[in-house]
């Protein structure tokens, strides 16, 4: 069994979560602009936006500030804002909630996200990274948070402009790691790597498709009720967790299975 060396992670509903639901957080934006919208109509014409931008535009290809402007546009248009009023203030709109959502006044950490990453390292001497579809404004909310700074390598599918479930954001992140490390380390082969996030195709299949090993995590109750869950999926022979600290758990067992090098820990 081999050792795991690398533990990678997705960010939003993984390590990350907002503050208030971000539907909650586009009303009280939208409000002194355009007027009340109706939470329950921006949740949905926000999944409505998000799903059709992430379709014709993968990977933020029109830049992260472009791209989410549409978002924005078309979820206010859809909630029932007035065009004109909208059209006036859509800058300041824009540039309201990507500030937001840029620190921790939109997001905050899991309560179980940096004790985990700390305990895979000061317990196990594994190495710990990011793997995500987001914008570079992951970087400033992953600082303005705390997370530690051996939380590295953060890769963002908008700046290497590939997406998971894509194998090679999985193996760019490996590349990263593998050319940072010392060279008395040895490279870290895929075998060696977990993935852990809340999407079943683009973590758990995504990782999988490479060689790693990978952890779906579903939360129970109110905390895991804005993860991506997928219509009728099967998660028959799939490798559930509800919460990081059952990574910890995983890889104890591993060690004890004699899957981690003692000189690790």
């Amino acid at each position: 069994m081999p050792a795991i060396r690398l533990v990678t992670f997705d960010v939003l509903h993984t390590i990350i979560a907002p503050r208030l639901p971000i539907h909650v957080q586009y009303s009280q934006v939208f409000s002194p602009y355009i007027g009340v919208l109706q939470p329950e109509r921006i949740k949905q014409s926000f999944k409505v936006a998000l799903k059709a931008l992430q379709k014709q535009h993968p990977s933020y290809n029109k830049g992260a500030e472009h791209w989410w402007r549409d978002v924005i546009r078309r979820t206010a248009l859809d909630a029932g804002a007035n065009e004109q009023a909208l059209n006036r203030h859509l800058t300041d709109i824009v540039n309201t909630l990507m500030t937001r959502f840029s620190s921790k006044e939109g997001y905050r950490a899991c309560d179980d996200a940096i004790p985990t990453i700390r305990r895979l390292r000061d317990e196990f001497g594994i190495r710990t990274a990011v793997v995500s579809n987001g914008d570079s404004r992951i970087r400033a909310v992953l600082e303005d948070l705390g997370f530690p700074i051996y939380l590295n390598p953060i890769v963002l599918s908008e700046e290497e402009g590939i997406e998971k479930p894509s194998p090679d954001i999985f193996m760019k992140a490996l590349e990263f790691v593998n050319t940072d490390a010392e060279s008395s380390e040895g490279n870290i082969h895929p075998s060696e790597c977990l993935h852990v996030g809340d999407e079943l195709t683009c973590d758990y299949n995504g990782a999988k498709t490479v060689g790693w090993d990978a952890l779906l995590l579903r939360r129970v109750g109110v905390a895991g009720e804005f993860e991506h869950k997928e219509l009728d999926e099967n998660l028959e022979n799939i490798q559930v967790i509800h919460d990081l600290e059952s990574v910890i758990d995983w890889v104890q067992r591993k060690v004890e299975c004699g899957g981690v090098n003692s000189e690790l820990m």
